[in-house]
């Protein structure tokens, strides 16, 4: 797959290459048996500048532009994707740094799951985000061993006011035994019955994904 080789061979070396680490690419389990495949790409930039600064450092990239030939020059009739879509997310105040998630067990069983939260009204959108941070939410992700990846707000994409977080598991049963554990929870029982935290979700997302072998994760 001309995407997949331009990933593992020319884009995440190059990215590498230019101080950014811990990049994640991830697959859905839908995408066996979905029409069209989808894949996610996480990338850590510290600030806009340096994202900015990644298409000229590619450009002035021997190297990329080598591995990278097949989806570069990629002809008008055979294109490596048929849409791209780009998310800018910054970081939530109480989680400022990505992590590596603490996984054991084969990498073809650790699970990924991603998820979007949209809001009815910017101000509903605001409670959510607060509900995460000073309400407590990401700590008891914490506690119960979620192995976050990151939470964010989306400031640029098609889909907001949104936010959106990834959490890592070892398999598939390990996940459902940690969500059953967290509705479970006291604090959480008593945070959603707070009357300031209702209503803040309109639309949820949820992809459950594993990583391509070529990932950071």
């Amino acid at each position: 797959m001309v995407l997949d080789d331009f990933l593992e061979h020319a884009l995440l070396p190059a990215w590498h290459r230019n101080g950014i680490g811990m990049i994640g690419a991830f697959k859905p389990l839908t995408n066996d048996t979905a029409v069209q495949k989808t894949l996610y790409v996480i990338t850590p930039f510290r600030d806009a500048a340096q994202a900015e600064s990644m298409e000229e450092a590619l450009n002035s990239d021997e190297q990329f532009q080598e591995k990278g030939k097949a989806y570069v020059q990629a002809p008008w009739d055979q294109p490596p994707y048929d849409r791209m879509e780009k998310t800018w997310v910054k970081a939530f105040r109480f989680a400022p740094q990505m992590n590596r998630p603490r996984l054991t067990g084969p990498k073809a069983e650790h699970i990924y799951e991603f998820r979007s939260y949209e809001g009815p009204t910017e101000s509903l959108y605001r409670s959510k985000v607060h509900m995460f941070n000073e309400g407590g939410e990401i700590p008891l992700f914490e506690r119960l061993g979620f192995n976050a990846i990151f939470y964010g707000e989306v400031l640029l994409g098609a889909r907001q006011p949104n936010l959106v977080y990834m959490t890592s598991f070892n398999n598939r049963e390990e996940r459902e035994a940690h969500w059953k554990a967290f509705f479970d929870a006291p604090e959480w029982k008593a945070l959603v019955a707070k009357p300031e935290y209702q209503h803040n979700v309109s639309k949820a997302d949820i992809v459950l994904m594993r990583a391509a072998p070529y990932s950071d994760y």
